[in-house]
């Protein structure tokens, strides 16, 4: 399963460098979107099955497997909640973001 990854950004010194098209290779973003998250989405492995129906419909591909249960980049999860919205156990469950964590 393919998720998110940081990658450092060069900024062109010329006009010249600066690429047609598409500004950054796919797949990479340069910094963590998940500062202004208020709520993000906590994944109760007792009910979970691993049918993955949460990855499958996750917008930012922030879900993955890891060891035989199911896990969540909070670096990059924006936690808009699809996931918790479409699991069929109702294993995953929207929690309120704290500060200090």
């Amino acid at each position: 399963m393919n998720r998110p990854r940081l990658k450092k950004y060069i900024k062109p010194e010329h006009i010249k460098d600066y690429p047609v098209g598409p500004s950054f290779e796919a797949g990479f973003l340069t910094s963590e979107n998940s500062g202004w998250r208020t709520e993000k989405p906590v994944v109760n492995n007792s009910r979970c099955t691993a049918c993955r129906q949460c990855y499958l419909c996750c917008p930012e591909g922030v879900i993955f497997k890891k060891d035989e249960v199911i896990d969540i980049d909070y670096s990059f999860c924006k936690g808009c909640g699809i996931c918790a919205r479409v699991c069929p156990k109702k294993a995953i469950i929207m929690r309120q973001e704290k500060e200090n964590e």
